[in-house]
């Protein structure tokens, strides 16, 4: 196909990010290097202490341990590239990086996604199936169905991005920070109706279906928790507590990012605004896999048992 007139192929793209101050920028850079730190410190120590605790190897966290690798990656993934361009102000990227960026976020958040949902599934078989517990949930069954949701998440969200390449054009500036599927179709050499379409159908598959799913599991798990006796409610709302928290504001956020009416998304209607796409972008590449951690290891006993434990272990 041939160019539009005065437009020629890209080879790098330029991310505006978040201001041209220096000195925002420079304390911008400190901020996300805390969150940065925190988030690599605390997904790592998710990841240790349920590999090293025996009495954790259950499938609930399994799922957890998963959950944190991939946050730990996905902050990986694009916060050291934006910790380089608010320290050196330039935010030039070359089109391969960018395409890495764009595959990677749209897998591992794509398995985040499918991932909530097997947690939230885990957390209806132990409340409302308990007695088929051990038999529904197994771990020959827990392996099959994790190797499931990280397949499915490369066929639903990279295979039709590969399949359809955005070719960029110049200009190549990105009022973002982060090279996303939604931010780089602006600057595409083509028409992006169709990618608009296969866009907001990869959004249903991967966020809005598995959210109503989950929804359902809570409902479930809510009408079996109201029947039982009041001392045991307590315990089963704790263990969903934290994964009710985590799906909240991760769904959320990719919920306003990603299911937007067509109209708004299109990159014509002046009704859009970058601005807002990246300031939610901040949340779920930056601050979810930062609190994450946080969140199950606050409101979860058994981790801080088995912290406490490996700590008077190693005094004794």
């Amino acid at each position: 196909m041939d160019l539009p007139i005065n437009r020629t192929l890209a080879t790098e793209v330029i991310l505006l990010g978040f201001s041209q101050n220096v000195k925002i920028n420079l304390l911008l850079f400190f901020l996300f290097l805390i969150i940065y730190i925190i988030t690599l410190f605390g997904n790592g120590f998710m990841v240790c202490v349920i590999i090293i605790s025996s009495h954790l190897h259950t499938p609930m966290y399994f799922f957890l341990c998963n959950l944190a690798f991939i946050d730990f990656f996905y902050s990986s993934s694009t916060v050291p590239k934006l910790l380089e361009s608010l320290l050196f102000s330039s935010g030039k990227t070359s089109l391969m990086i960018c395409d890495i960026q764009v595959h990677v976020g749209l897998f591992l958040g794509g398995t985040e996604c499918l991932l909530l949902v097997l947690m939230a599934y885990d957390r209806y078989v132990a409340i409302c199936k308990p007695l088929y517990y051990l038999v529904l949930m197994r771990w020959s069954i827990c392996y099959r169905l994790i190797t499931l949701v990280w397949v499915s998440s490369f066929i639903l969200s990279v295979l039709p991005s590969l399949l359809m390449p955005v070719r960029a054009c110049n200009p190549n500036q990105l009022n973002h920070f982060v090279c996303e599927i939604l931010v780089l179709i602006k600057i595409s050499c083509e028409s992006t109706e169709k990618t608009e379409i296969v866009i907001s159908c990869i959004s249903f598959f991967s966020i809005v279906f598995p959210f109503i799913f989950i929804l359902l599991s809570y409902a479930c798990i809510l009408s079996s928790v109201l029947k039982i006796r009041s001392s045991r409610r307590s315990k089963a709302f704790s263990t969903c507590s934290s994964h009710v928290t985590v799906v909240t504001l991760f769904y959320g956020t990719a919920l306003i990012m990603y299911s937007r009416p067509k109209s708004q998304m299109c990159i014509h209607k002046a009704n859009y605004s970058s601005d807002q796409g990246k300031y939610i972008s901040v949340f779920y590449v930056a601050i979810i896999p930062m609190v994450n951690p946080l969140i199950y290891s606050l409101k979860n006993k058994e981790i801080i048992t088995a912290v406490l434990s490996k700590k008077q272990s190693k005094k004794s």
